[in-house]
């Protein structure tokens, strides 16, 4: 773990790293669900192209002993032996069955614990700490969310199979244990992939509030988190650094909700307080305004233009239907689905209207599925506005939008457009990754060095 000191009364610049740790526990995704059922579990890419230790991708091999996991050298299976050897017999036991990810990561944890992992300490600044107790449960909240201990009592099930001889906790404390990772752990995120290819437990770093307006981002180079500043901090006070636990691209009342189901509580932090007139906007009939229009008034503000008869009926309408295709595209985004959404919202929705942004972000995901190049650069300008009005100028998601642009700009032979968008890249993803970060030496410089040589020939 690095922890950077000396600022606690001095000013921190954007762009600085205030910590890096690696897990108290992890697990490679291997698993996800249908996204047509919540509780059908498909087998992911992941487990079979990832090393189970590192998370690192390319040339792997299989462990003789279970035959599940992969490693990418005989060094990662090494340092994987002391958590992977009490689990590779169990692997092997239940095969051909599969354990779910957050039953396997409770499994880890319970072994880690019984061999005394609950003395490991997390440092977030010189002196303070965490350990694995320290770490808030919401023993009571659990109890009474009905879905959170149906949940439960499956993965209690698996676990009771799953580590067959393993001395396991009593009840109170497995749920405890579920809980902590509920309302603790951190996918553990790719952004090139643009998924979560993990999920981890991280001490020190467990600390850090949520704010749909953070002052910081965590970023992944494997399994270590990095926690970044995004603005100018007066100084390093960690009851003041946040960071956002969901994805912000989302209605406030959607924001609130899903914060109040996961991590039972409501938020009010400057972001949700404040009015977002452009979140559910309705588009003014006159298509030379871009004002954006409340659905139920009867002209617009800005031009005079008068709305049609029962408009709020039609944008309902529309709304309803994004969000059904939205909600079946969760894990899957299809371009058919997302071009149909896309009509129905033209001259409905606002271009800066959440749910019309989402349906971008599907069709230009697709498109990228399916290596349609022209529409995917389309989408893709068409969805950075969006971007930088959700997740703001400096975020990295809309450092890795620019990437992708770039990137597929250089595919469609337009490499003075995409060293635009590369060096709009690396003015965000320099602050939000640093520097030496895999995805900048490894992605955006060889980018930017092939934009530079295909502009000048």
């Amino acid at each position: 773990m690095r922890i950077q000191n000396g600022y606690k009364r001095q000013f921190v610049a954007k762009g600085t790293t205030i910590l890096t740790a690696k897990p108290f526990a992890y697990v490679l995704r291997s698993l996800y669900r249908n996204e047509r059922c919540d509780y059908c579990l498909q087998s992911s890419k992941y487990r079979t192209n990832r090393c189970d230790y590192c998370f690192k991708s390319g040339k792997i091999f299989r462990c003789s002993g279970c035959r599940y996991v992969y490693y990418c050298n005989r060094t990662c299976q090494q340092n994987s032996w002391p958590v992977h050897s009490k689990e590779c017999q169990n692997l092997k036991r239940i095969s051909p069955k599969v354990i779910p990810d957050v039953a396997r990561l409770m499994a880890r944890i319970i072994v880690k614990l019984n061999q005394g992992g609950g003395e490991e300490v997390g440092y977030y600044s010189e002196t303070n700490y965490r350990k694995f107790k320290d770490l808030m449960s919401h023993y009571s909240d659990i109890k009474k969310d009905e879905k959170k201990m149906e949940h439960f009592t499956c993965l209690c099930a698996v676990l009771f199979e799953f580590l067959a001889d393993t001395p396991i906790p009593n009840s109170a404390e497995l749920i405890g244990i579920y809980g902590r990772i509920c309302i603790n752990s951190f996918n553990i995120y790719d952004y090139m992939d643009m998924s979560s290819i993990g999920v981890g437990i991280y001490l020190g770093a467990s600390v850090i509030d949520h704010s749909c307006k953070p002052n910081t981002v965590a970023t992944f180079e494997g399994t270590t988190i990095i926690i970044r500043t995004v603005e100018d901090i007066p100084c390093l006070d960690w009851s003041q650094i946040r960071i956002s636990y969901i994805d912000i691209l989302k209605t406030t009342k959607d924001r609130r909700t899903e914060l109040q189901n996961s991590y039972y509580f409501w938020c009010n932090c400057e972001r949700c307080e404040e009015p977002e007139p452009l979140a559910e906007a309705a588009a003014c009939p006159n298509k030379l305004c871009t004002y954006p229009c409340c659905p139920d008034t009867d002209v617009c503000e800005s031009c005079n233009t008068k709305f049609p008869e029962k408009f709020r009926e039609t944008f309902d309408e529309v709304s309803d239907f994004t969000a059904h295709h939205l909600q079946n595209m969760k894990n899957i985004a299809y371009l058919d689905v997302s071009k149909v959404c896309l009509k129905r919202q033209e001259g409905i929705l606002h271009s800066l209207n959440v749910q019309h942004v989402q349906t971008l972000q599907t069709a230009f995901d697709s498109s990228v599925i399916l290596q349609h190049w022209e529409e995917a650069e389309s989408y893709a300008k068409r969805l950075i506005n969006g971007y930088l009005t959700y997740y703001g100028e400096i975020h990295p998601l809309t450092g890795i939008l620019y990437l992708m642009t770039a990137k597929i700009q250089l595919h469609l032979k337009k490499p003075k457009e995409a060293l635009e968008v590369i060096k709009k890249a690396s003015a965000i993803l320099t602050i939000t990754h640093g520097e030496q970060h895999t995805l900048i030496q490894e992605n955006l410089k060889p980018l930017l060095y092939q934009a530079t040589v295909e502009g000048v020939s």
